[in-house]
């Protein structure tokens, strides 16, 4: 199976990597920049087992000609247009894009450019990020990545997809109701970024600040809506995430943070708006503060830039 990872940044460049480890034929989509760094190798740092490729295969947009059977996307929400502009001529008849992107509005939008057929779902658990040089840090010991068809069918196709998977050094698991996990995850980060954003803060530090409370109110918002949507998370990842948000001590933050603190763009409309947006008749006050306080951040930080 033919692979093109679309970015070679923290969560691409992570996969990808593992899976070239395992000798399958991986190629990653990246512009010239990132294309001349990775000119010296490509390398990973991993409580789970570092890597290091000194040859990865790139490709960049201009020079793209040929169909692949997998398209592995990794990119942030907001770039997911321009994404899609540069994988374009890697879509055949029978290739298959597996999206990694975070909240739901991207299945939307890829089946609208390629086809409801051609389109995978898809969601990953992992904290990496890349550090000055341009290597992959994993900064935990979690690297799942689950997959499935949309309607939850056990195809032919999504069984070869699971055998090449599966040859990675990471957590592969092919899912029966892929919309599912993707919701759950999904309220999860809802809770996670606004939280951690809001407060400036991690799980630990709001605790000892006397935050547990909002945290938890948020998280109860959250399932609201998904269970509004029908999908209400199931019992048992209802309560493994509050036993994280109450966790005492806890360094646990979201990556939009990071961005946030960075003074980076954030996805806090394709995280927090959308799933505001799926409310219905649901009360969302704690959402709602947390949705303005980074669109307040995002203002202020275009008109300084």
């Amino acid at each position: 199976m033919r692979i093109l990872v679309v970015g070679a940044g923290a969560i691409g460049g992570y996969f990808g990597a593992r899976l070239a480890e395992a000798h399958q034929d991986v190629t990653f989509l990246v512009r010239p920049k990132r294309a001349a760094q990775l000119a010296a190798g490509l390398f990973v740092r991993s409580p789970k087992g570092d890597i290091d490729i000194a040859a990865p295969k790139l490709v960049t947009e201009a020079a793209l000609r040929e169909p692949f059977d997998l398209i592995l996307l990794s990119c942030k929400a907001f770039d997911l247009d321009a994404a899609m502009d540069s994988f374009a001529r890697a879509m055949g008849p029978d290739s298959l894009v597996l999206p990694l992107l975070n909240g739901l509005a991207h299945i939307g939008k890829l089946q609208g450019r390629f086809g409801s057929d051609s389109i995978l779902g898809g969601q990953c658990q992992i904290s990496t990020t890349l550090d000055e040089e341009g290597r992959v840090i994993h900064l935990n010991d979690t690297h799942t990545l689950g997959f499935g068809e949309l309607d939850g069918a056990r195809t032919e196709r999504i069984e070869a997809v699971k055998t090449t998977l599966a040859t990675g050094k990471f957590d592969a698991g092919l899912s029966r109701n892929i919309l599912q996990d993707m919701w759950e995850k999904w309220l999860f980060i809802a809770t996670m970024a606004g939280v951690t954003c809001l407060m400036r803060a991690s799980l630990g530090d709001i605790e000892t600040g006397g935050g547990q409370s909002v945290a938890l109110s948020l998280f109860d918002e959250c399932v609201a809506v998904a269970a509004g949507n029908g999908h209400g998370p199931r019992a048992g990842i209802q309560e493994r995430i509050k036993a994280m948000l109450m966790t005492p001590g806890s360094t646990l933050t979201a990556s939009m943070l990071r961005d946030l603190e960075g003074r980076k763009k954030t996805e806090h409309e394709h995280i927090l708006g959308d799933f505001l947006a799926r409310a219905g008749g649901v009360s969302t006050a704690v959402l709602e503060i947390c949705l303005a306080h980074l669109r307040a951040y995002e203002a202020r930080r275009l008109r300084e830039a």
